[in-house]
């Protein structure tokens, strides 16, 4: 896996606009970083592709179909880890046990065609009853991950269809805080039953993806594509690093693209001016970073550095952008906003809006509901971002787009509602 993470070539650029007026102090920046021969395909052909969990939801809502449905999809997912990659299968209700490998403790296979077929075998099994406990599932996958070298990247796939009622909220957050940095996860929900925060958390956390899927003859392909995805990421971690200077405060940093997540709060201490903020695994891809650094304010001509931000795979930095800060008394080119940096705002409010306009709906505040979505539905015009606009007019009547007027729909589909919700921290790329 090192031998990969060493072939791996990061770059990184900054889009900004670098001119603060006379006494100005914030600087904004997006950085855009690019992975290639990052594949995880060599990685995975040498034996050390890796460490897949794939956790599902057995609980009895799922019924017989969903349970049917259930096991094809892990099926799928199986099939596509590549031999050599170590893996193992939870099945979670409000307890949680390992069905393959077939251990009473908690352990691991290395994946070839006797134990794919065998574990394949195993989900067959599954049977749907009791009820579902999330956290109980996450610490079984965490007693499993842990039984692998640190250093091999870990992912799961998580699928419910409920949401958490055989534990408190607060179990569940120290489940979830004590599987944050010990391994990645996807989640998924099926049907209309589970809860998007719920579910989002878990996922936010633990730097993965949370979507709906809407009926369960969709699950297998949306395993297959997951798992997919994930054998193609051949570095199993990496760190965006900030520097910024003495005097100077990080006001956030956030991953922008190809989804909305704030890591502000992630930061950890890589010396006094450096925050590390972590990204999980990556393949050929690039990712779009916002960045914003509060500066002591100076005068008119004079320049500074505001900030490096760096990819580091473990302690070796693979690319650099510099963000920079000019003070100028030129109306004309302070006043200018970046294009990247306003439509990344911009898509951020609209997911905020989107969220929060749902939540009062379920509340039974229709005000503020009518209002945070007429919101959303203005950003969605002035972005031109079509798919969004036409997932709000499932939820809202839009009588006029451009001001936000809007009223909510008497009758509206669930799927709906989580269709919006999950597809509001999914940003479309701003182009260069």
């Amino acid at each position: 896996m090192e031998g990969m993470d060493a072939m791996a070539d990061f770059v990184a650029e900054a889009f900004q606009n670098e001119f603060l007026s006379d006494g100005g102090t914030d600087v904004h920046a997006i950085v855009r970083i690019t992975a290639s021969n990052a594949s995880g395909a060599t990685a995975a052909a040498s034996g050390a592709g890796g460490v897949e969990v794939i956790i599902v939801d057995t609980s009895g809502s799922m019924g017989e179909r969903g349970i049917q449905q259930g096991a094809l999809a892990a099926t799928a997912a199986l099939q596509e880890i590549t031999d050599g990659t170590l893996f193992a299968v939870i099945a979670g209700n409000h307890l949680a046990w390992q069905v393959y490998p077939p251990s009473p403790v908690p352990g691991l296979a290395v994946m070839n065609s006797a134990n794919r077929a065998a574990a394949m075998g195993a989900v067959r099994g599954f049977r749907a009853d009791g009820g579902t406990a999330m956290g109980q599932w996450l610490l079984a996958a965490r007693q499993v991950f842990e039984t692998a070298p640190a250093s091999l990247r870990r992912h799961a796939i998580l699928l419910t269809d409920g949401a958490n009622e055989h534990e408190t909220p607060d179990q569940l957050s120290w489940a979830i805080n004590s599987c944050a940095g010990v391994f990645q996860a996807d989640c998924r929900g099926v049907g209309d039953r589970w809860q998007v925060e719920e579910v989002r958390r878990i996922a936010s956390a633990l730097l993965g993806t949370v979507d709906l899927i809407p009926r369960p003859e969709e699950m297998a392909s949306e395993f297959q594509s997951m798992m997919r995805t994930s054998m193609s990421r051949g570095v199993a971690n990496a760190e965006l690093r900030v520097w910024a200077p003495q005097g100077a405060q990080v006001l956030f940093v956030k991953q922008v693209s190809p989804n909305l997540e704030d890591l502000t709060t992630r930061r950890r201490e890589v010396n006094p001016l450096t925050g590390g903020y972590p990204t999980g695994a990556w393949s050929d891809e690039d990712r779009d970073y916002h960045v914003a650094v509060r500066l002591p304010a100076k005068s008119v001509g004079q320049e500074q550095l505001a900030a490096r931000v760096q990819l580091a795979v473990g302690e070796e930095v693979k690319a650099q952008a510099l963000v920079k800060a000019k003070w100028s008394n030129d109306d004309a080119l302070t006043a200018r906003i970046n294009p990247q940096v306003a439509q990344y705002t911009g898509q951020a409010e609209l997911a905020a809006a989107i969220q929060d306009g749902l939540a009062a709906k379920a509340a039974g505040r229709e005000d503020e509901a009518t209002s945070k979505l007429g919101r959303a539905v203005q950003l969605a015009n002035e972005a031109g971002n079509a798919e969004m606009t036409s997932r709000l007019k499932k939820v809202v009547e839009i009588d006029n787009a451009e001001t936000g007027t809007v009223r909510l729909k008497k009758q509206v589909e669930k799927l709906d509602e989580m269709a919006l919700d999950t597809a509001s921290t999914k940003t479309t790329r701003v182009r260069k």
